[in-house]
Protein backbone atom coordinates (compact mmCIF):
# COMPACT_ATOMS: atom_id res chain seq x y z
CA UNK A 1 0.00 0.00 0.00
CA UNK A 2 2.88 2.36 0.81
CA UNK A 3 4.52 1.61 -2.56
CA UNK A 4 1.27 2.41 -4.33
CA UNK A 5 0.87 5.68 -2.41
CA UNK A 6 4.44 6.66 -3.26
CA UNK A 7 3.82 5.86 -6.92
CA UNK A 8 0.71 8.05 -6.94
CA UNK A 9 2.62 10.87 -5.28
CA UNK A 10 5.49 10.59 -7.76
CA UNK A 11 3.01 10.51 -10.65
CA UNK A 12 1.44 13.78 -9.51
CA UNK A 13 4.93 15.23 -9.05
CA UNK A 14 5.84 14.35 -12.65
CA UNK A 15 2.70 16.08 -13.86
CA UNK A 16 3.21 19.10 -11.64
CA UNK A 17 6.86 19.47 -12.64
CA UNK A 18 5.93 19.17 -16.35
CA UNK A 19 8.37 16.29 -16.84
CA UNK A 20 9.94 16.60 -20.30
CA UNK A 21 9.52 12.95 -21.27
CA UNK A 22 5.92 12.89 -20.08
CA UNK A 23 5.01 16.07 -21.98
CA UNK A 24 6.68 14.74 -25.13
CA UNK A 25 4.65 11.54 -24.97
CA UNK A 26 1.41 13.45 -24.39
CA UNK A 27 2.13 15.90 -27.23
CA UNK A 28 2.84 13.09 -29.70
CA UNK A 29 -0.29 11.21 -28.64
CA UNK A 30 -2.53 14.23 -29.12
CA UNK A 31 -0.90 15.20 -32.43
CA UNK A 32 -1.18 11.71 -33.94
CA UNK A 33 -4.73 11.12 -32.70
CA UNK A 34 -5.96 14.57 -33.73
CA UNK A 35 -4.51 14.14 -37.23
CA UNK A 36 -6.07 10.68 -37.56
CA UNK A 37 -9.46 11.96 -36.34
CA UNK A 38 -9.48 14.82 -38.86
CA UNK A 39 -8.56 12.43 -41.69
CA UNK A 40 -11.23 9.97 -40.55
CA UNK A 41 -13.82 12.77 -40.59
CA UNK A 42 -12.75 13.99 -44.04
CA UNK A 43 -12.99 10.44 -45.42
CA UNK A 44 -15.86 9.00 -43.42
CA UNK A 45 -18.35 11.88 -43.32
CA UNK A 46 -18.74 12.27 -47.11
CA UNK A 47 -18.87 8.49 -47.51
CA UNK A 48 -21.56 8.16 -44.83
CA UNK A 49 -23.61 10.96 -46.38
CA UNK A 50 -23.20 9.47 -49.86
CA UNK A 51 -24.53 6.14 -48.62
CA UNK A 52 -27.55 8.01 -47.25
CA UNK A 53 -28.49 9.84 -50.46
CA UNK A 54 -27.67 7.24 -53.12
CA UNK A 55 -29.18 3.90 -54.02
CA UNK A 56 -27.17 1.29 -55.91
CA UNK A 57 -26.66 -2.45 -56.01
CA UNK A 58 -24.55 -3.62 -53.09
CA UNK A 59 -25.20 -0.51 -51.01
CA UNK A 60 -26.71 -2.47 -48.12
CA UNK A 61 -23.73 -4.82 -48.12
CA UNK A 62 -21.40 -1.84 -47.79
CA UNK A 63 -23.46 -0.47 -44.89
CA UNK A 64 -23.34 -3.84 -43.12
CA UNK A 65 -19.59 -4.20 -43.69
CA UNK A 66 -18.96 -0.68 -42.42
CA UNK A 67 -20.83 -1.42 -39.21
CA UNK A 68 -19.01 -4.72 -38.88
CA UNK A 69 -15.69 -2.88 -39.07
CA UNK A 70 -16.59 -1.05 -35.86
CA UNK A 71 -15.38 -4.13 -34.01
CA UNK A 72 -12.23 -4.55 -36.10
CA UNK A 73 -9.41 -5.80 -33.80
CA UNK A 74 -6.64 -3.16 -33.69
CA UNK A 75 -3.88 -5.78 -33.68
CA UNK A 76 -5.19 -7.15 -36.99
CA UNK A 77 -5.02 -3.66 -38.50
CA UNK A 78 -1.52 -3.25 -37.09
CA UNK A 79 -0.39 -6.60 -38.50
CA UNK A 80 -1.84 -5.86 -41.95
CA UNK A 81 -0.16 -2.45 -42.05
CA UNK A 82 3.12 -3.95 -40.83
CA UNK A 83 3.11 -6.39 -43.74
CA UNK A 84 2.25 -3.62 -46.21
CA UNK A 85 4.83 -1.13 -44.89
CA UNK A 86 7.69 -3.51 -44.13
CA UNK A 87 10.73 -3.56 -46.44
CA UNK A 88 9.44 -6.63 -48.26
CA UNK A 89 5.92 -5.19 -48.50
CA UNK A 90 4.42 -3.29 -51.46
CA UNK A 91 4.83 0.10 -49.71
CA UNK A 92 8.15 -0.62 -48.01
CA UNK A 93 10.01 1.88 -50.19
CA UNK A 94 8.05 4.72 -48.58
CA UNK A 95 9.88 4.13 -45.30
CA UNK A 96 6.79 4.70 -43.17
CA UNK A 97 7.13 1.75 -40.80
CA UNK A 98 8.00 2.74 -37.22
CA UNK A 99 7.12 6.39 -37.81
CA UNK A 100 4.30 8.63 -36.54
CA UNK A 101 2.87 8.60 -40.08
CA UNK A 102 2.28 4.85 -39.85
CA UNK A 103 0.53 5.38 -36.52
CA UNK A 104 -1.72 8.02 -38.09
CA UNK A 105 -2.64 5.60 -40.88
CA UNK A 106 -3.48 2.86 -38.37
CA UNK A 107 -5.65 5.13 -36.24
CA UNK A 108 -7.38 6.55 -39.32
CA UNK A 109 -8.31 3.04 -40.47
CA UNK A 110 -9.76 2.27 -37.05
CA UNK A 111 -11.62 5.57 -36.64
CA UNK A 112 -13.10 5.94 -40.13
CA UNK A 113 -15.79 3.21 -39.73
CA UNK A 114 -16.96 4.99 -36.57
CA UNK A 115 -17.38 8.25 -38.47
CA UNK A 116 -19.19 6.54 -41.35
CA UNK A 117 -21.63 4.81 -38.99
CA UNK A 118 -22.31 7.89 -36.86
CA UNK A 119 -22.87 10.10 -39.92
CA UNK A 120 -24.81 7.62 -42.07
CA UNK A 121 -27.68 6.95 -39.67
CA UNK A 122 -28.71 10.57 -38.92
CA UNK A 123 -28.01 11.54 -42.56
CA UNK A 124 -30.44 8.81 -43.69
CA UNK A 125 -33.13 10.18 -41.38
CA UNK A 126 -32.56 13.73 -42.63
CA UNK A 127 -32.61 12.58 -46.25
CA UNK A 128 -35.91 10.80 -45.70
CA UNK A 129 -37.32 14.13 -44.53
CA UNK A 130 -35.65 16.55 -46.95
CA UNK A 131 -34.68 14.34 -49.88
CA UNK A 132 -37.77 15.11 -51.96
CA UNK A 133 -37.22 18.85 -51.58
CA UNK A 134 -33.59 18.45 -52.62
CA UNK A 135 -34.63 16.54 -55.73
CA UNK A 136 -37.26 19.13 -56.63
CA UNK A 137 -34.67 21.88 -56.32
CA UNK A 138 -32.32 19.84 -58.52
CA UNK A 139 -29.48 19.67 -56.00
CA UNK A 140 -26.43 17.71 -57.07
CA UNK A 141 -25.02 14.94 -54.88
CA UNK A 142 -22.32 17.31 -53.60
CA UNK A 143 -24.81 20.03 -52.67
CA UNK A 144 -27.12 17.43 -51.13
CA UNK A 145 -24.29 16.25 -48.88
CA UNK A 146 -23.54 19.86 -47.94
CA UNK A 147 -27.20 20.27 -47.00
CA UNK A 148 -27.09 17.17 -44.81
CA UNK A 149 -23.91 18.39 -43.11
CA UNK A 150 -25.50 21.76 -42.40
CA UNK A 151 -28.61 20.13 -40.93
CA UNK A 152 -26.66 17.43 -39.09
CA UNK A 153 -23.88 19.45 -37.47
CA UNK A 154 -24.41 17.57 -34.23
CA UNK A 155 -23.72 14.20 -35.82
CA UNK A 156 -20.51 15.52 -37.39
CA UNK A 157 -19.29 16.79 -34.04
CA UNK A 158 -20.23 13.55 -32.30
CA UNK A 159 -18.49 11.51 -35.01
CA UNK A 160 -15.28 13.55 -34.73
CA UNK A 161 -15.15 13.30 -30.93
CA UNK A 162 -15.91 9.58 -31.05
CA UNK A 163 -13.11 9.11 -33.59
CA UNK A 164 -10.69 11.04 -31.38
CA UNK A 165 -11.69 8.99 -28.35
CA UNK A 166 -11.07 5.78 -30.29
CA UNK A 167 -7.72 7.00 -31.59
CA UNK A 168 -6.29 8.41 -28.36
CA UNK A 169 -7.04 5.19 -26.44
CA UNK A 170 -5.71 2.79 -29.10
CA UNK A 171 -2.62 0.69 -28.35
CA UNK A 172 -2.61 -2.57 -30.33
CA UNK A 173 -2.10 -1.25 -33.86
CA UNK A 174 0.22 1.65 -33.11
CA UNK A 175 2.60 -0.41 -30.99
CA UNK A 176 3.04 -2.75 -33.99
CA UNK A 177 3.53 -0.13 -36.71
CA UNK A 178 5.11 2.52 -34.48
CA UNK A 179 7.51 0.32 -32.56
CA UNK A 180 7.11 2.30 -29.31
CA UNK A 181 10.43 4.07 -29.92
CA UNK A 182 11.37 6.40 -27.08
CA UNK A 183 11.21 10.05 -28.06
CA UNK A 184 9.84 9.26 -31.53
CA UNK A 185 6.78 6.96 -31.60
CA UNK A 186 5.97 6.41 -27.94
CA UNK A 187 2.41 7.45 -27.09
CA UNK A 188 0.52 7.47 -23.81
CA UNK A 189 -1.06 4.06 -24.27
CA UNK A 190 2.09 2.31 -25.49
CA UNK A 191 4.16 3.98 -22.76
CA UNK A 192 1.67 2.90 -20.08
CA UNK A 193 1.87 -0.70 -21.30
CA UNK A 194 5.68 -0.64 -21.39
CA UNK A 195 6.27 1.15 -18.08
CA UNK A 196 3.79 -1.08 -16.27
CA UNK A 197 5.56 -4.20 -17.56
CA UNK A 198 8.87 -2.70 -16.38
CA UNK A 199 7.42 -1.87 -12.97
CA UNK A 200 7.84 1.90 -13.43
CA UNK A 201 4.45 2.77 -11.98
CA UNK A 202 4.92 6.55 -11.44
CA UNK A 203 5.29 7.35 -15.16
CA UNK A 204 2.56 4.86 -16.10
CA UNK A 205 0.20 6.35 -13.51
CA UNK A 206 1.03 9.91 -14.55
CA UNK A 207 0.24 9.13 -18.17
CA UNK A 208 -2.85 7.22 -17.12
CA UNK A 209 -4.15 10.21 -15.18
CA UNK A 210 -3.57 12.52 -18.14
CA UNK A 211 -5.26 10.06 -20.51
CA UNK A 212 -8.22 9.83 -18.14
CA UNK A 213 -8.41 13.62 -17.91
CA UNK A 214 -8.36 13.89 -21.72
CA UNK A 215 -11.16 11.34 -22.01
CA UNK A 216 -13.29 13.22 -19.49
CA UNK A 217 -12.51 16.52 -21.23
CA UNK A 218 -13.54 15.14 -24.64
CA UNK A 219 -16.79 13.79 -23.21
CA UNK A 220 -17.51 17.12 -21.51
CA UNK A 221 -16.78 19.12 -24.65
CA UNK A 222 -19.01 16.78 -26.66
CA UNK A 223 -21.87 17.18 -24.18
CA UNK A 224 -21.59 20.98 -24.06
CA UNK A 225 -21.14 21.55 -27.79
CA UNK A 226 -23.84 19.10 -28.83
CA UNK A 227 -26.20 20.83 -26.42
CA UNK A 228 -25.37 24.25 -27.83
CA UNK A 229 -25.72 23.07 -31.43
CA UNK A 230 -29.04 21.46 -30.57
CA UNK A 231 -30.35 24.73 -29.15
CA UNK A 232 -29.66 26.61 -32.41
Amino acid sequence: MNDFARSIGTAFALIGEADTELLGIVALSVRVSLTASILALLIGAPFGALLAITRFRGRQVIVILTNALLGLPPVVVGLALYLLLSRSGPFGAAGLLFTPAAMVIAQTLLATPIVVALVHRPASLLWAEYGDLARIDGLSALRSMALLFALGRTSLLTAFLAAFGRAIAEVGAIIIVGGNIRGFTRTMTTAIALETSKGDLPLALGLGLILLALSVAVSTVAFVLVGRVGEK
